[in-house]
């Protein structure tokens, strides 16, 4: 069964635990023995049973309120299958945030409809980091509408909001599709709920289905395999390394860059197996006709007749964690690389999608950026290859942003 992944995003308190808990309950994938234990945390917290406590979670999330890390939990429905990455919506851990929405097909934005909690600066920000990161699908589930009494003003007021702010960081509208819902009382969820008679879409978990089915992956289908390193195996050397996009077969002619190598590829072989071919997502060990030397960790594997440039200079927009005050390194393809220069063009506040000026607080917030490298790196736009595109910053050793190539300028 094919596995879809959904990154689950929103405020912290806006329901994610709750959602993804009765959900297991709803399409029957809980074991009554999970939902038993449940109920007994319920109880021994003096609390009314809490379908988010089904979620394997340390003692300190539930007794705190607060998802402390990225939960991946996987629903089946209509013999389809849907992995939720539940990420923090606290801003203190939107590192896990970031990394969760990376992998992901689509995002559920789930938004509190309670009169003091509703769309929060932080609710914009997740929108602006799944555009971001290439989530061009998103599903937004207006939560806790039994708070506001099922009102479809109230719907119909937060949808206008997100559909102005979701236009002006460029997201197609037409790829948001807005659900009211009840989390607790499991209202569109799974079954059309009689207390919204003026919604006339889908549930919650039928949107999820129609997202999903017929899509295709996005590619343009050239071979490119990330190298982890070289490996002496008796009186061979093998290149160890992951394929993120296309095939590669026995016999076939590569070119490895940034370090100007052609060769033809003799082995492959794919968990200690010898096959002749490997393909997307298949960690592979190579043995080619002409011995590469050195250790090409951060080297890619391209077809033959595909020419990539390495570069030292790239476009970027780069989100903060923390105002950098301090020069920068980025990690991209395994290997850490020195910025010798970081020219900061136009500061965007995540929370509202405006453009700032350059001197402005950069901690969560966005930025244009162009990057001058110490030495000459393998990157492509982030559109074409996100795992080529995209990067970690640091300031030292401090984790201090996630970046996207947009372009590579020679």
């Amino acid at each position: 069964m094919l596995i879809n992944r959904i990154t689950l995003l929103g405020h912290k308190d806006h329901g994610k635990s709750t959602l993804i808990g009765n959900l297991l309950i709803q399409t029957g994938t809980a074991s009554e023995q999970r939902i038993n234990d449940a109920k007994k945390t319920s109880q021994k917290l003096g609390r009314k049973f809490e379908p988010g406590f089904i979620l394997d979670s340390f003692e300190e999330e539930r007794e705190g309120g607060l998802t402390i890390d990225t939960t991946r939990v996987q629903i089946n429905y209509k013999d389809i299958g849907f992995e939720f990455i539940d990420v923090p919506g606290h801003e203190e851990l939107i590192k896990n945030m970031m990394s969760g929405a990376s992998y992901a097909k689509f995002a559920i934005l789930l938004v509190s409809a309670k009169s003091d909690e509703g769309i929060r600066p932080q609710t914009k920000r997740h929108l602006f980091l799944a555009k971001m990161m290439g989530i061009n699908k998103i599903i937004i589930a207006v939560n806790k509408m039994d708070y506001a009494n099922y009102r479809k003003d109230v719907f119909d007021n937060m949808r206008n909001e997100i559909e102005t702010f979701l236009h002006k960081i460029g997201f197609d509208k037409k790829q948001a599709y807005f659900i009211p819902i009840s989390a607790y009382n499991a209202d569109n969820l799974v079954k059309i709920s009689k207390k919204t008679p003026w919604y006339k879409g889908s549930t919650l978990m039928d949107a999820m289905k129609n997202a999903v089915v017929g899509e295709e992956e996005e590619t343009d289908g050239k071979l490119r395999i990330i190298v982890q390193g070289v490996l002496p195996s008796g009186k061979k050397t093998m290149t160890t390394g992951k394929i993120i996009s296309g095939t590669i077969k026995a016999g076939e002619k590569v070119s490895i860059v940034p370090a100007n190598i052609t060769a033809k590829t003799k082995e492959i072989f794919v968990k200690g197996k010898k096959q002749k071919a490997a393909r997307k997502g298949e960690n592979v060990a190579l043995t080619f006709d002409k011995e590469p030397k050195g250790s090409l960790r951060g080297s890619v594997i391209y077809g033959a007749t595909v020419s990539v440039r390495p570069t030292k200079r790239v476009s970027s927009i780069i989100f903060f964690t923390k105002n950098v005050v301090k020069p920068i390194s980025i990690k991209i393809n395994g290997n850490e690389i020195a910025c010798d220069e970081a020219k900061i063009k136009d500061v965007i506040d995540t929370g509202t999608g405006s453009k700032m000026k350059s001197s402005y607080d950069k901690t969560l917030n966005a930025a244009d950026v162009e990057l001058k490298f110490s030495k000459a790196i393998i990157a492509e736009p982030f559109e074409i290859s996100a795992e080529l595109g995209r990067f970690v910053v640091y300031q030292g050793k401090e984790f201090v942003g996630l970046g996207i190539v947009k372009g590579c300028i020679t």
